[in-house]
């Protein structure tokens, strides 16, 4: 497995009243969050990446207004509507 270091001045961990191991964590977490945003990892890669459980990173998704579906719950509202006519024929 390959590490990334990223440098950053101890102020950090001050301003944001985290320990270290918190910090780093909190920022694998935003780093994956981003990239399944951006729609360039799955959420098991991405989950990989901040070091937890596939389904731990489904249900944080939300806490970030994201879908694991990748649509807005508009957009999923709009299917279901289109579904339900469909099946109504």
């Amino acid at each position: 497995m390959n590490v990334l270091t990223i440098p950053y001045p101890n102020e950090i961990l001050s301003a944001l009243q985290q320990n270290q191991a918190e910090f780093e964590s909190k920022a694998r977490l935003l780093l994956a969050i981003k990239l399944y945003e951006q729609g360039q990892l799955t959420t098991g890669l991405a989950a990989k990446i901040a070091g937890i459980p596939r389904v731990t990173f489904i249900l944080l998704l939300g806490s970030y207004g994201l879908s694991p579906f990748g649509e807005t719950a508009e957009e999923l509202e709009e299917e279901l509507a289109h579904a339900r006519a469909a099946c109504r024929g």
